[in-house]
């Protein structure tokens, strides 16, 4: 297959490991299948794992590279920790469509880096990726990421609804509610978007 025929996946997952991480992997596949792979990561997010792994942490092989665009958040005195979850929701949301919109056209217009962009992989929060596609004219497919327990969770919602134990009322910590569930071990919910 010649490089102009190759997919070509842009995978952008949301700025938390827990949704890097199945992003990566499922990114891994994809190019094991013969797509040609653009891994786009926060600024924020690559400057750590720089940092955390060396300079040639982020050196692909051929026909998988690694990109980054700004997450929108102000820079934060912490270096080496997760950004605030709401925070991130709502900045990526909001500012960075324009720019995985520049990164795209960018690599469509350098013949010299792989076949154009044929689709989007992104995480399923990541709405501005629905809208970048849609502009681009490029196919979009959302990657949800939760765990089993939190894909229990999601199945579990009505349910938990009808027994009154959500919305949650439980201990507030920060922006996490702990609560302990009849149908489930110690459970743990976050609000997110």
């Amino acid at each position: 297959m010649g490089i102009s025929q190759k997919p070509h996946a842009v995978c952008i997952p949301f700025a938390a490991q827990g949704h890097v991480n199945p992003t990566l992997q499922l990114a891994k596949l994809l190019h094991h299948h013969g797509f040609h792979i653009t891994f786009v990561n926060t600024i924020y997010n690559r400057n750590r794992l720089l940092r955390s792994r060396g300079p040639n942490a982020l050196d692909g092989v051929p026909g998988f590279r690694f990109e980054a665009i700004p997450d929108g958040l102000p820079p934060s005195d912490e270096e080496d920790v997760t950004q605030s979850i709401p925070a991130i929701c709502e900045f990526m949301n909001k500012t960075c469509l324009e720019p995985l919109i520049e990164l795209v056209n960018k690599i469509n217009s350098n013949n010299n880096n792989g076949p154009p962009v044929t689709c989007i992989v992104a995480d399923g929060s990541l709405s501005f990726t629905l809208r970048a596609g849609k502009v681009l004219g490029i196919p979009t497919v959302a990657f949800w990421t939760p765990s089993a327990r939190g894909l229990l969770c999601y199945v579990l919602y009505k349910e938990l609804r009808k027994r009154k134990l959500f919305p949650l009322r439980g201990i507030l910590n920060d922006e996490y509610y702990w609560f302990l569930c009849p149908t489930l071990p110690l459970a743990f919910f976050t609000f997110l978007c």
